[in-house]
């Protein structure tokens, strides 16, 4: 019995999840503490792998052949291309070394977007196409406290914003963050996010392999909420069942 009342509380969290949010998001952090030394992005890493692993022909863009500040033409290929606007520009680190305070590039390279957080002016990046899944690295995010949100956008319009996770400020120095999400209904697609971050005097935030899809490129099937409904029900009725029975 004790498994039938665990589905049916599994059901019925999926279904309180889709409608609070729409979005499936994936998430992962790789704590560090030591901004002179890289950490091996092994949360991180399997969070993006959960998050492409329900994507087919997405494009990344790694920032290894950009430079340069804002605005920055990126290229997702067959997911499209898009503009980085606003603050930031790309910075570099050596191969396997820090920028020497914490941040660089994910995963394996020496380029990545670095911003001031918490300016005046935070960036967006606006795509040609309406996207349905996004995902990227973030490095070296709340060391000093500092948080991070999503503004998820369609023609100008808000359609939703979303926490970003970081790790303790003990741990967050050098820390590696992925951040992944897929939209579940086309109300939810977007062509446009700012990056929303807040904190105190002095801090910098690094990003670095984006990953777009479209509507098309996403091979996960969810269920409806109507038959998630109904699967809850159902075990509802098996347990009623069982129990007369026994």
């Amino acid at each position: 019995m004790s498994k039938l009342l665990t589905s049916i509380a599994c059901a019925a969290a999926l279904m309180a999840a889709g409608s609070a949010n729409a979005y499936l998001v994936y998430t992962g952090i790789d704590n560090n503490g030591n901004a002179g030394a890289q950490v091996a992005s092994t949360n991180s890493t399997a969070a993006e792998n959960s998050f492409k692993s329900n994507l087919t022909g997405v494009g990344t863009e790694n920032f290894e052949s950009r430079s340069g500040s804002a605005p920055l033409a990126l290229d997702f290929g067959a997911a499209g291309t898009a503009t980085l606007n606003g603050a930031g520009s790309v910075a570099t680190n050596a191969v396997g070394a820090t920028n020497g305070a914490g941040r660089y590039s994910v995963p394996g390279g020496t380029r990545y977007w670095e911003v001031s957080a918490g300016g005046g002016n935070p960036f967006q990046v606006d795509f040609s196409n309406s996207l349905a899944a996004f995902g990227f690295y973030g490095i070296d995010l709340g060391d000093f406290g500092g948080t991070l949100k999503l503004e998820l956008s369609n023609n100008g319009s808000v359609v939703s914003t979303l926490d970003v996770p970081t790790a303790a400020l003990s741990v967050a120095d050098g820390s590696i963050l992925y951040f992944g999400l897929i939209a579940e209904n086309a109300a939810e697609e977007f062509n446009s996010i700012r990056f929303l971050s807040t904190v105190g005097t002095g801090d910098f935030f690094a990003f670095d392999s984006f990953t777009i899809g479209t509507k098309e490129q996403v091979v996960r099937t969810l269920p409806e909420p109507t038959s998630l409904a109904l699967v809850a029900s159902t075990l509802l009725g098996l347990g009623l069942v069982r129990r007369r029975r026994t």
